[in-house]
């Protein structure tokens, strides 16, 4: 079996705070796995927060936004789906 190779021009954006477990989870995760994101710190943007309701239709973070896709929260099955992690290719 091979790995699927993941695509590297994938736009990832956590929206987070900076007192959230599960958003450092999240980020950490994302490094492991060499995941470039941009972090937004919804505590100090409130137009991003705005925004990040308005996508999510949720006040709690993480929010992941990959390339549109809106995930709420640590959700790795979808994350991992999303940015081909750890898929394993049948021959």
């Amino acid at each position: 079996m091979a790995q699927i190779a993941r695509q590297p021009n994938n736009m990832v954006k956590i929206y987070s705070t900076p007192s959230c477990v599960y958003c450092k989870t999240l980020k950490e995760y994302f490094k492991k796995h060499n995941i470039e994101f941009t972090d937004i710190d919804v505590s100090k943007d409130e137009k991003a927060l705005d925004k990040m309701i308005k996508d999510s239709g949720q006040m709690g973070v993480p929010v992941v936004d990959i390339d549109g896709e809106v995930i709420t929260g640590f959700d790795k099955q979808k994350i991992d789906g999303l940015l081909k992690i750890n898929q394993v290719k049948q021959k």
